[in-house]
């Protein structure tokens, strides 16, 4: 299990070098804003490494059909 640390906004961007080195160690530290997490700063050697081809044969035709007006304009808003 990853350790994880939650810290408001100032004291992040005041020990930002620190939490950097933390999270090199391997914690994950949670960034929040008025104690409301927002961000999570992770090492990036944790994504996982993509796969392309995931969705072939997954997809219809209909999948690659123009959006309908109503919907479209939703997206736009």
């Amino acid at each position: 299990m990853t350790k994880s640390t939650t810290m408001n906004v100032h004291d992040a961007k005041t020990h930002l070098s620190r939490l950097l080195e933390r999270v090199e160690a391997g914690e994950d530290v949670v960034i929040a804003r008025a104690g409301k997490p927002v961000a999570r700063l992770v090492p990036v050697g944790d994504r996982p490494q993509r796969r392309p081809g995931l969705a072939k044969g997954r997809l219809t035709e209909a999948f690659f059909e123009p959006l309908p007006a109503d919907e479209l304009a939703a997206w736009e808003k």
